[in-house]
């Protein structure tokens, strides 16, 4: 792997780890309102973002096409607001690994649907370790009793973590991964007020205890400005299909930090499934290979920017920093 491939993988790596590490404080908000609690996590990640987005972020914003701003719109109420929506429903009827067996198919539809809307070929070490990540991903967790509404429900979980991948990759390029972030959570947490306002009328919104402030504060802080801005800076430099590999370790690390909070078992299976995830990561990131060429395989790492605007872009960040 050259330099910037590394970066991107360890990146991406630890946006899904953090990912994964918030499903304990997931657990401690299942009393507070939905809509109320995506409205303050988004909120307060945006008042965050904002800062860092850097230097010429509004006239940024003022070069998106109308048709980008509803991308973002997309975004942030597939990807984020509704695929929390989606868990949450799937959960109502059906265990939550039935859910968590559907999202980790995403890989496979990532490797394959974003090559197409390229107008490329699917890569087969890609293709080959996405099956991989997502049979380790359903032997981590297993699968659970369901009906027909918790197989609907996750299907659209699936559809909402593809979406958060896709739908990004074609104004990751002119926002850049920090301002993207901002955009997107300034975006969630409007749409979030307007579904509990909707929903749930003045009761959309109440004041957390401790216990659900801190909760509420590391999905802001930590899970959504920290994973948000590593996730695509990692999808900028190895591209949505490589980086998207990587969602197998979001039931890996949830599996592997049940047991300190007393709420699972890490057994023969989730060793199995882990060791089934990393297989399928380096697979298909390229990690096995021995050889990898400086200036990156084609329409692989940077599917979007010739060699000359990806050096380009990476001194215009360091001038940035």
């Amino acid at each position: 792997m050259n330099a910037t491939t590394t970066r991107g993988t360890l990146l991406a790596a630890l946006a899904c780890v953090l990912v994964g590490g918030s499903f304990t404080a997931n657990s401690v908000l299942g009393d507070y309102p939905y809509a109320g609690g995506q409205f303050l996590r988004y909120g307060l990640a945006c008042l965050v973002l904002v800062p860092l987005a850097g230097k010429g972020a509004t006239a940024r914003l003022r070069t998106l096409a109308p048709r980008q701003w509803v991308r973002l719109a997309l975004l942030a109420a597939v990807g984020m607001v509704g695929f929390n929506l989606a868990v949450i429903a799937a959960e109502r009827t059906a265990e939550p690994a039935v859910p968590g067996v559907f999202v980790g198919c995403a890989p496979v539809v990532v490797a394959v649907l974003v090559p197409l809307l390229d107008g490329r070929r699917p890569q087969r070490a890609v293709l080959y370790g996405a099956l991989l990540v997502a049979v380790g991903a359903c032997t981590v967790q297993g699968w659970g009793r369901t009906d027909g509404a918790g197989i609907a429900f996750s299907v659209c979980a699936l559809a909402g973590e593809v979406g958060f991948a896709v739908l990004a990759v074609p104004v990751l390029r002119p926002l850049g991964p920090r301002l993207l972030s901002a955009t997107v959570c300034a975006v969630a947490a409007l749409e979030s007020a307007a579904a509990g306002l909707l929903v749930d009328g003045a009761g959309w919104l109440r004041r957390p205890d401790a216990v659900e402030t801190s909760a509420l504060l590391w999905q802001a802080v930590v899970v959504t400005v920290v994973g948000f801005v590593c996730w695509y800076m990692g999808m900028q430099r190895i591209g949505a299909e490589r980086a998207t590999l990587f969602s197998g370790l979001i039931p890996v690390t949830a599996a592997c930090t049940a047991p300190l909070v007393g709420t699972g078992s890490y057994g023969l299976a989730q060793a199995a499934g882990s060791a089934l995830v990393g297989l399928g990561v380096a697979l298909g990131s390229g990690a096995l290979t021995r050889t990898v060429s400086t200036r990156g395989e084609p329409g692989a790492a940077r599917e979007w920017r010739s060699p000359k605007q990806d050096g380009d872009h990476d001194r215009a960040e360091a001038g940035r920093q």
